[in-house]
């Protein structure tokens, strides 16, 4: 039983596990990011214009999010009807091939047009495979714990994807620290995909050493699982967790994209800040991204979902504030306001609480990543290529878009005040249809 399997060492050494699978896992697919202007270089015909370039390099980040949606329903469908910790494995598996493939591409001026093709392929490799990462991992974690620590649980595993984003940041920061230009178009910018492409693989072992979650194992014996296709029980039934996750994951899609990824992107055109200061304030707000996810899920097992997302709104505002300081500022504030930036992320923690609460353990894993990989691919690939198209419209525009999205997550925070029986915790240990 789940509560039996529940003593603190075993727990945390489950989140721990979970957590740094997902960490190597999550900087395999967001160092792309981080590399944008040199792949734009690399990967397409010399003498384009910038924004060209960079609507191109974004469009294959995009083309990550947008498979993530296939790649999670068929991962999540046999997550369902085989366990857990097999597709937990194989996603991880399939990460660390497709970014060790990056490591190896030829770029455009060996191999012309065949290079962009070849880099699109592994990102939609890559796609598929973070596609059923995050969903299981909060799916994996959520069912090794009691359910008023489900909250900690999913802060651990968001805290531990976050610091995959953070050695992505660190990573590539050192790089540029370390090697000049020319050095990293030459060669330099294939070392963090060889890396990452490493660490997948460590994080395969570290995979093994998992067990199947209670709840799973307990439908299993008890012949409970869903006897039809999953997502057909979802789209018949749930419908209405579908839509409160997809917004919920709004939200968590602009905590990431925008407060981490794109850090570097708005400093350097915006604010003319050197590439290392902008790569060493995205790696501050990373930091503290996880620090507000871990610390926002203890607060949520005490306070509840609806409070926790009226509360986390607000602090998101702040966030967006932050940036908007940035035009008054100078360099000496910036790190500062960088740990503010970060610690507005606090929010995103609560969202895979409202999604697990939201289906029944049947068919929680296909749920949950329909629902999520579908609204990220909308919100979380088009980001990035929106917020950088607008600030050449206003300079405001990701602050904007975060004050937008904090009222979404204020509004969600009231939903489930005034309708608390929808992220009615449900008993994470016996629930069946």
């Amino acid at each position: 039983m789940a509560n039996d399997a529940s003593s603190r060492p075993k727990v945390i050494r489950m989140l721990g596990l979970a957590a740094a699978g997902g960490a190597l896992e999550f900087y395999d697919f967001v160092i792309f990011i981080f590399l944008a202007d040199v792949i734009g270089i690399l990967f397409f015909p010399p003498g384009l214009p910038t924004w060209l370039v960079s609507l191109q390099t974004f469009g294959i980040f995009a083309a990550g999010y947008v498979v993530r949606p296939l790649g999670g329903i068929v991962l999540a469908h046999f997550g369902d009807l085989f366990g857990r910790k097999r597709i937990f494995s194989f996603s991880i598996l399939l990460m660390a091939v497709s970014t060790l493939g990056v490591a190896f591409l030829p770029n455009y001026g060996t191999a012309g047009i065949t290079a962009p093709l070849l880099l699109l392929a592994m990102r939609l490799l890559q796609g598929i495979a973070i596609g059923g990462e995050v969903p299981g991992a909060w799916t994996f974690a959520a069912e090794h714990v009691p359910s008023n620590k489900i909250g900690f649980a999913s802060g651990m595993v968001c805290g531990g994807l976050t610091i995959g984003i953070l050695v992505g940041s660190i990573i590539t920061t050192a790089m540029s620290l370390i090697l000049s230009r020319a050095e990293i178009l030459s060669f330099g910018w294939r070392f963090p995909f060889l890396f990452g492409g490493i660490l997948g693989f460590a994080g395969v072992h570290l995979r093994r050493m998992l067990h199947e979650t209670p709840v799973f194992s307990e439908l299993q014996e008890g012949k409970m699982l869903v006897p039809e296709l999953p997502l057909r029980v979802v789209a018949k039934r749930y419908k209405r967790g579908v839509i409160i996750s997809a917004f919920g994951t709004w939200v968590l899609s602009a905590g990431v994209v925008v407060l981490s990824l794109m850090i570097p992107t708005i400093l350097e055109r915006l604010h003319h800040y050197s590439h290392q200061q902008a790569l060493i304030s995205a790696s501050i707000s990373t930091f503290f991204i996880a620090v507000g996810v871990v610390a926002g899920g203890i607060a949520l097992d005490r306070i509840g979902l609806a409070k926790f997302f009226i509360l986390g709104g607000i602090l998101l505002a702040i966030g967006a504030s932050a940036f908007y300081s940035l035009f008054s500022f100078g360099a000496d504030h910036l790190y500062l306001m960088s740990i503010v930036i970060g610690l507005s992320g606090a929010v995103t923690g609560g969202v895979p609480v409202v999604m697990i609460s939201c289906f029944p353990a049947n068919v929680r894993f296909t749920g949950l990543s329909f629902s999520y990989n579908l609204s990220y691919a909308l919100f979380g690939g088009l980001t990035p290529i929106c917020v950088a198209t607008l600030l050449d419209i206003s300079s405001k525009a990701h602050v904007y878009y975060l004050f937008f999205v904090s009222i979404i997550a204020i509004i969600l925070g009231f939903y489930f005040l005034l309708f608390p029986h929808v992220i009615r915790y449900r008993d994470i240990e016996r629930e069946v249809f």
